[in-house]
């Protein structure tokens, strides 16, 4: 068995935190990579994220930016997250239980052949001019270089064909439901309830009424932007595509799911954490 480990960058606590897990997976006969900024802190030989989707688990030490950035180097390969972060909608692990919970999938892999896990899906986006950005775990969002007042973006937004609205707007999100907790909740979205089957198509200040609508997961949303030269097309705010305009963009779901492993966090207790 292969298990990866990433710890949150400049993390002093999550660094010494995955060398105990490593520690532990040495011991018992586990092959154990650390991504390259975790090896370096730790003054061992490590490898880049991108390569963990040869793992059979990987763990993810800090916050959810953290287990974003895991997810999207695992690929398919289950992430285990281990919560040092404020609210841990991703991360149902405390720090004092990181050892055993790994030690806890890496025996039941031993026994079955296969990690604990459960399924979310990503968003992916692409364009007519065929590009295509990593799937998003949280959402994708379609906007202009600039936000606010004399700047946006003109959008038509279609599902499944149909359209929904034609406005002017900052730009417009498309969120899974385990990414309505974060951007989409700060541009007034509704919270979706983890293994509800839905994605949040939702406007960001458009200039008239563009509520959030659930959609699907089979849906097919695409959003027809024009105005300025050039819009951003961002996935989990790292992966980007700059596009000139007019320009047609489709959004739906990922034909691999992320896979999330271990315990599930409890959605209620890490939403009184929110502030």
């Amino acid at each position: 068995m292969r298990v990866g480990i990433v710890a949150q960058r400049g993390n002093a606590r999550a660094a010494y935190l995955a060398a105990d897990v490593r520690e532990m997976l040495v011991a018992e006969g586990t092959t154990a990579w650390l991504d390259a900024e975790t090896a370096d802190a730790l003054g061992e030989d490590g490898r880049e994220v991108g390569t963990f989707d040869a793992c059979d688990l990987v763990v993810s030490i800090g916050g959810d930016g953290t287990f974003l950035f895991a997810a999207r180097g695992a690929g398919s390969t289950p992430v285990l997250g281990v919560n040092l972060g404020e609210v841990g909608f991703l991360n149902a692990v405390a720090p004092e239980d990181a050892v055993t919970a790994v030690r806890r999938e890496v025996d039941r892999y031993r026994e079955t052949g296969a990690v604990r896990h459960r399924e979310v899906p990503r968003v992916a986006a692409s364009g007519e001019r065929e590009w295509s950005l990593t799937p998003a775990l949280n959402e994708v969002t379609i906007q202009g270089e600039q936000r606010g007042h004399g700047h946006g973006v003109d959008v038509e937004v279609r599902v499944d064909g149909s359209l929904y609205e034609a406005t002017h707007a900052d730009g417009v999100l498309v969120a899974s439901s385990t990414g309505s907790t974060a951007y989409n909740l700060s541009e007034d979205g509704p919270l979706v309830q983890p293994g509800v089957d839905a994605f949040v198509v939702n406007g960001m200040c458009a200039s008239e009424a563009l509520p959030p609508l659930l959609t699907p997961l089979d849906s097919v949303v695409t959003v027809r932007v024009d105005g300025p030269e050039y819009v951003t097309v961002s996935s989990d705010g790292a992966s980007q595509q700059r596009v000139e305009t007019p320009e047609v963009v489709r959004v739906e779901a990922a034909d691999e799911p992320a896979r999330v492993a271990g315990p599930d966090a409890d959605f209620f207790q890490a939403l009184n954490k929110l502030e």
